[in-house]
């Protein structure tokens, strides 16, 4: 399985239809970098004659013989075709696998001439875990075509991100520390939305013409499109970031999101880091450790950041205000601890600083 930057490789390569691959697998969350991936290959084999497109998409009573079958079948207007696949849950079940294992078999089976393929599928699916991607349904797609896996955007990344964009429409943020604060303004009201980023970056090219856009411009301009989730703030709690935790809990509080399982996610997460830290003191393998609580990507990288910045007794505190919290959802009383538990949480954020 491939990152993004290799597709971009493989499509700067394409000279012919020879070289496109007869199946290609997209893989991610984000559905702005999906759809830009996806529609810069078709519009590659478009170019090469694939212009008879059919999608299919697998939901409760799909016929998997529908896909063993279109590779098969010939266009009506005899021109070459690009068949998608969608798979939104990433699950086909065991007759979907064994079908992917059949299809797999079949497309290593077909030869490709000078012309290139009949037909490119292309099967979309969201974010695999560790467990399907070594499936052997998914395997097995692997190696009959090429697997590309598109990773969201980390927090970090978007301000540099935003200022690409900028690029692309012949406009740029001011330098020095201006243009800087520019971009982390943008980033902060488009955070988790890069669908709504993409738009208001457009806006700015239609309001304002190619050069360098001031600070007072994009603020104007620029709208408060910013989504979060309990796992990105779980992520700002760890990192010791209290502006951008306290701008998630007001975003998730004005979303509606329930207390409840935001209690639970902050909880579970100080659970682990109690667990880490004494294991930590005690001598033991933090990364083992961490493999065996199933800590994987960017927490990866900030849970051992946390465990050298959180001092034990501000770590037991957030457990006992976390504790607290629970109960005063609960409806019962909470000594010392804010009227208001979305203000609670912003304290144990305080105590992980």
């Amino acid at each position: 399985m491939v990152k993004s930057d290799a597709l971009q490789v493989h499509l700067k390569s394409l000279n012919s239809a020879a070289s496109l691959k007869p199946l290609y697998i997209f893989s991610g969350d984000e559905p702005l970098l999906m759809m830009e991936a996806m529609d810069q290959l078709r519009a590659t084999a478009k170019k090469m004659g694939y212009t008879d497109r059919e999608v299919l998409l697998q939901e409760r009573g799909f016929d998997w013989s529908a896909l063993l079958s279109a590779g098969q079948t010939m266009s009506l207007f005899g021109d070459k075709r690009w068949v998608e696949l969608r798979i939104p849950t990433g699950k086909p079940g065991r007759d979907g696998a064994d079908a992917l294992k059949q299809f797999s078999a079949q497309i290593e089976s077909q030869s490709v001439g000078s012309e290139g393929p009949d037909t490119i599928f292309c099967i979309i699916l969201p974010k695999l875990d560790g467990k399907t991607k070594t499936s052997a349904w998914f395997s097995a797609l692997d190696e009959a075509g090429m697997a590309i896996q598109l990773d969201s955007l980390d927090r970090s990344q978007l301000p540099q991100w935003i200022a690409g964009r900028l690029k692309k429409q012949g406009q740029e943020v001011q330098s020095g520390p201006d243009g800087q604060r520019a971009l982390a303004f943008i980033a902060e009201q488009v955070e988790g939305n890069l669908i709504a980023a993409h738009q208001e970056i457009q806006k700015l090219g239609l309001l304002h013409p190619a050069g360098v856009l001031t600070e007072e411009q994009i603020r104007s301009a620029i709208l408060k499109v910013a989504r979060y989730n309990v796992f990105e703030l779980t992520e700002a709690m760890l990192a010791g970031d209290l502006p951008r935790l306290n701008r998630m809990l007001d975003g998730l509080k004005g979303e509606g999101e329930p207390l409840v399982l935001i209690l639970w996610s902050v909880t579970e997460e100080l659970r682990i880091l109690s667990k880490l830290k004494a294991a930590s003191d005690a001598g033991e393998s933090v990364q083992n450790l961490m493999r065996a609580n199933r800590i994987w990507g960017n927490k990866e990288r900030l849970y051992p950041i946390a465990l050298k910045r959180v001092q034990p007794l501000r770590l037991r505190r957030a457990m006992q205000v976390a504790a607290g919290l629970d109960r005063q959802a609960k409806g019962l009383h909470a000594a010392e601890l804010p009227a208001d538990p979305w203000d609670g949480l912003r304290l144990v954020g305080n105590l992980l600083r």
